[in-house]
């Protein structure tokens, strides 16, 4: 028998030559099959960090640029992978730790904004200082959806401002392409672009984008083609290739193309001006034209007259007062006679006016000026000046209140020298008590441009310094204790999920008083008197379903039977998380009725979590005990739009 010589495999104690093969460890699989398994989805990244520290095998697996940490960059930050061209050869090692760090500094800029801006009631720059990162935006924005996306009933503070700075990194980002757009020559200044950029501006955590827009344009503009194609096959609009400058010059061929468009937008998509809700502000934005099929006149206009500019047909925009126009030229090009213009009425379904005719509209005569053909810069401010006025006539809530400052920026963006509007944005900032430094900046710019507005100015800038010396020393908050004598008839408490009696509604309660604390014009108006106990008796602060805020007696007030979630957009100024049965109060919101968290726990126990005779045996059940008393934040800035 041969003997075996050493080291040519294993061998038992007795020098006999082992069958059995030599065990194999992991570190010996090939690199591409170890890189399979740690590429794992259920592997995260700590775990990729303890296997490269087992052995220097693992460690040289999970290379910087290896498939290893390139995966668990992908896997955690998929929506940054346009941001990186394929196959690129990254460090992602050193990308992933940049990136976690950005994410930990921006959560950590978010959990603090609370407890420092809890008591405002419009936040204004509050968010610069997540630019000051001086991270990658698209990093920061990220971070930022991420919170958004995560468990929907939990973090809801954070997730609450993480919305606010979200909205307000965006804006500045389209108020850079505004004016990258205006600074363009007028000819390449396209009126759909403009109009997206305001609807961006004035929704931006909505998904809107020029593609988006131009593609579902583009979808109408085929479906007037086919249109023109029934009637003329031959058509040279047909023929137009998709950035073509060709224009149609044969007047009856440019009739068949505006039949067709009318036709199509009106008559096959119902298109129509929206007569009954013509102040709402979704008239005005482009993506929600296109979605509802309604507008007001300059929003139908910039459609109608972008999808006639595809076609080949030059139609230009009139600034006519009340009622947004667009002309079409009946004569050789070059014309200014208001008498050799077609004007088309958008609004009302393409309707063919002639200038008197276009008088009936407003009722009154005007000048041969208003029938003038208008720049594009003109066509935004008109439509800006739309939402500016819906603003003002608001119902002076939060909600009213950011489309006036919405639309002020963004008309002061495009006409930075108006001294109306930046007295407007003054005056708004002073009222709302935010950013004081930049009303003094602007009350500055105004004193430039106009002296003989010194009077405004000057009341202002004096109101203002005091503001800024006011904030240094900010009081400290109430405690409201509801063990205190004068709280012992309050009855509910923060956080619980109410109906309201008479008028139906669900919310929840984030504040209380033991009496109303409003005018006695309010309550003349609101009618308390009439109640049984008058204003002599708690009432509650409470944010509603609809999205309203409200201030209710405890007499109109009553436990949900089937508790439900509150959807209103303040809900994660002050809670934290949306239990079963309740909301939990944040940290803001307890600091102010440290007692009311034990309450609202002992309530909703014995309002909901009784125990079943099952569970009772054969003993007696004793009657349910009566809500105890409870406590909420209480927030007199939003008294003025509630009611009872």
């Amino acid at each position: 028998m041969a003997t075996s010589v050493a080291g040519d495999g294993p061998q038992s104690l007795n020098g006999i030559v082992s069958d059995r093969p030599r065990a194999q460890k992991l570190t010996d699989l090939p690199t591409e099959l170890l890189e399979h398994i740690l590429c794992f989805p259920d592997l995260e990244h700590v775990d990729v960090c303890n296997a490269s520290c087992c052995c220097k095998r693992l460690h040289d697996v999970c290379h910087g640029r290896g498939k290893v940490w390139g995966h668990q960059y992908k896997l955690r930050w998929p929506r940054l992978q346009r941001f990186y061209r394929q196959n690129e050869c990254c460090d992602w090692l050193r990308e992933y730790k940049t990136r976690h760090r950005v994410g930990i500094q921006i959560r950590r800029t978010v959990e603090s904004i609370s407890k420092r801006f809890f008591t405002e009631v419009v936040l204004g720059d509050s968010f610069a200082e997540i630019e000051s990162l001086g991270m990658p935006e698209h990093f920061c924005e990220d971070e930022l959806l991420f919170i958004l996306n995560s468990d929907k009933r939990k973090s809801l503070t954070l997730k609450y401002y993480a919305k606010k700075i979200l909205y307000f990194l965006r804006q500045q980002n389209i108020l850079r392409s505004l004016r990258t757009f205006l600074e363009q020559p007028a000819e390449r200044q396209s009126a759909l672009e403009g109009a997206v950029l305001v609807d961006q501006y004035c929704n931006p955590l909505a998904e809107v984008t020029l593609d988006g827009i131009s593609a579902q344009v583009d979808e109408i503009a085929e479906k007037v083609k086919k249109m023109v194609r029934i009637k003329n096959p031959s058509h040279p609009s047909l023929r137009i290739a998709p950035g073509d400058c060709f224009v149609v010059e044969d007047f009856d061929l440019q009739r068949q193309v505006v039949s067709a468009i009318n036709s199509v937008l009106y008559e096959q998509l119902q298109y129509k001006g929206n007569e009954f809700d013509y102040y709402n502000p979704l008239n005005s934005y482009i993506h929600q034209v296109l979605l509802r099929h309604t507008g007001i006149p300059i929003s139908l206009s910039v459609l109608y007259m972008t999808l006639a500019r595809k076609l080949g047909i030059q139609l230009e925009p009139v600034n006519f007062p009340n009622h947004f126009l667009l002309r079409w030229c009946q004569k050789p090009r070059g014309s200014e006679d208001i008498y050799d213009f077609v004007y088309v009425d958008a609004f009302g379904k393409g309707k063919q006016l002639t200038a008197k005719e276009c008088e009936y509209l407003i009722g009154h005569q005007v000048t041969a000026d208003y029938y003038s053909a208008i720049s594009t810069t003109e066509v935004l401010l008109r439509m800006v000046g739309n939402l500016l006025n819906i603003g003002k006539r608001g119902e002076g809530n939060e909600k009213s209140y950011q489309l006036l400052r919405d639309s002020l920026d963004l008309y002061l963006t495009i006409n930075p020298d108006n001294v109306q509007y930046l007295l407007l944005q003054a005056r708004l900032y002073f009222h709302l008590g935010i950013w004081p430094e930049k009303v003094l900046d602007i009350l500055q710019h105004i004193q430039a441009l106009d002296p003989s507005q010194h009077g405004a100015v000057g009341y202002l800038v004096q109101h203002t310094l005091e503001h800024i010396q006011h904030k240094k020393h900010p009081v400290a908050p109430e405690v409201k204790r509801r063990s205190a004598p004068e709280h012992l008839e309050v009855q509910y408490s923060v956080g619980l999920i109410m109906k309201h009696k008479r008028s139906g509604y669900n919310c929840v309660i984030y504040g209380w008083d033991p009496k109303c604390t409003m005018s006695q014009e309010w309550i003349t108006t609101m009618r308390v008197h009439q109640l049984s106990s008058g204003a002599n008796q708690p009432f509650y602060n409470v944010l509603v379903q609809d999205g309203t805020c409200r201030y209710a007696a405890q007499e109109n007030l009553e436990p949900h039977s089937a508790p439900l979630e509150i959807g209103h957009p303040e809900v994660g100024r002050y809670f934290s998380e949306c239990a079963d049965t309740h909301y939990v109060a944040n940290e803001e919101l307890q600091t102010r009725y440290p007692e009311d968290a034990s309450e609202t726990l002992g309530t909703v126990q014995a309002l909901y979590h009784r125990p079943t005779p099952t569970d009772s045996g054969n003993r007696e059940q004793e009657p349910p005990p009566p809500p105890p008393a409870a406590a909420a934040a209480s927030d007199q800035n939003n008294h003025h739009a509630m009611s009872m």
